[in-house]
């Protein structure tokens, strides 16, 4: 497969500017860029800083209300091919402001999409949070996480172990997206996945409301 377009969407939460999270997220998006062109592949890039959506974040957790602002990020990620998600680790898990925005996703929206899990902290204790709380977060909306983590504290940024793991994290996020394998999942199985309706951007109608489950949810009788 040659001359292919993908476009990756980047979310980082990182509240500083500049901010070591965006950094990180930034020197993946550039590998992947170089990798693919290796590949004779062309990467696309959208970032999503959380932190200027914060107050959008917060009206759709509340009220359900979806801004412009807030449908623009979620347009970014429903079009991508590959995520890079990036968080700050405060108190031993990823920041309030990161799994709030994963919050208000739609749950259909990164089925079997490649994501790259990568995490900051000012303290290598945390270095497990991309793994043990970041992957069971995006394994629930049944996205494709690569095997390779991320992680930075500040002695990592100069030591080529981070510079290497990059590497292979950018390389796993460039052969998944040249597989096609969520554009596939969504051909060839979709229907076997259950939704929500109006779930997947609005698209799920499909869903048989006429069933005593549903009957029930909706306050009749089954």
């Amino acid at each position: 497969m040659t001359n292919e377009t993908f476009h990756v969407a980047v979310v980082t939460a990182g509240t500083s500017d500049p901010s070591s999270t965006r950094l990180l997220a930034d020197r993946v998006a550039q590998r992947v860029e170089a990798i693919a062109a290796r590949h004779r592949h062309k990467v696309t890039t959208s970032v999503i800083e959380v932190r200027e959506i914060a107050t959008d974040v917060t009206t759709a957790l509340t009220s359900q209300l979806i801004t412009p602002r807030l449908q623009q990020a979620i347009d970014a990620l429903a079009a991508a091919d590959g995520v890079i998600a990036a968080t700050p680790v405060y108190k031993a898990s990823a920041s309030a402001l990161f799994t709030s925005f994963i919050h208000v996703l739609d749950n259909d929206l990164l089925i079997a999409k490649p994501v790259v899990l990568a995490a900051t902290a000012g303290t290598a204790r945390h270095a497990l949070v991309a793994d043990q709380e970041m992957r069971p977060l995006f394994a629930y909306l049944r996205a494709m996480t690569v095997p390779t983590s991320l992680f930075a504290a500040p002695e990592d940024w100069s030591e080529p172990a981070l510079a290497n793991r990059i590497d292979r994290a950018a390389v796993e996020l460039v052969l998944l997206m040249e597989s096609g394998f969520a554009g596939k999942v969504r051909d060839e199985s979709w229907d076997s996945y259950q939704h929500e309706f109006g779930s997947a951007g609005g698209t799920e109608v499909g869903i048989d409301l006429d069933t005593d489950l549903m009957r029930l949810a909706t306050g009749g009788s089954a």
